[in-house]
């Protein structure tokens, strides 16, 4: 793997902690960095729909499953980074939010937003995680059969 895929894996795992997070929570979490630095938008948030796709079985032919509102936003830091971001429904400044916060993470100041920001997000969605699958486990059904004998 060589180091532009680990930057890239790296911001693909950042991006998505960024998208999924709860507005409030992510805005909690952008409250306590100690540095938020000024930005010019490229593209101010925007709401509009994005065809979702699907796969059934995660190996069949992809099927149109539906419209989903997404708000976007790009922007940059005094600094020459550019961030991004594509959030699901209306809220534009969630959309903000992650797009300073990936800009952020590009900067000097990437430490601070990881264990400020990042750290508490991944932490919450694999609370979240573990949470729904014990849910889940406790509904789980085993099914057998007795073998009679009869063969």
């Amino acid at each position: 793997m060589t180091p532009t895929d680990i930057k890239v894996n790296a911001r693909k795992r950042w991006m998505g902690l960024l998208a999924k997070a709860p507005a409030t929570q992510l805005h909690t979490l952008f409250e306590r960095l100690k540095s938020k630095p000024q930005h010019s938008w490229l593209r101010a948030p925007e709401t509009g729909g994005a065809m979702v796709r699907g796969r059934m079985g995660g190996t069949g032919a992809l099927f149109n499953v539906g419209e989903m509102t997404v708000t976007r936003c790009a922007l940059r830091l005094q600094t020459g980074e550019v961030g991004h971001a594509y959030v699901q429904g209306r809220d534009k400044d969630h959309a903000e939010r992650a797009a300073i916060i990936d800009a952020m993470m590009q900067t000097p100041h990437a430490g601070e937003v990881e264990a400020t920001v990042l750290h508490p997000l991944a932490h919450g969605a694999a609370e979240n995680f573990n949470t729904r699958a014990a849910k889940a486990a406790a509904t789980k059904v085993e099914f057998f059969t007795m073998v009679r004998g009869e063969d």
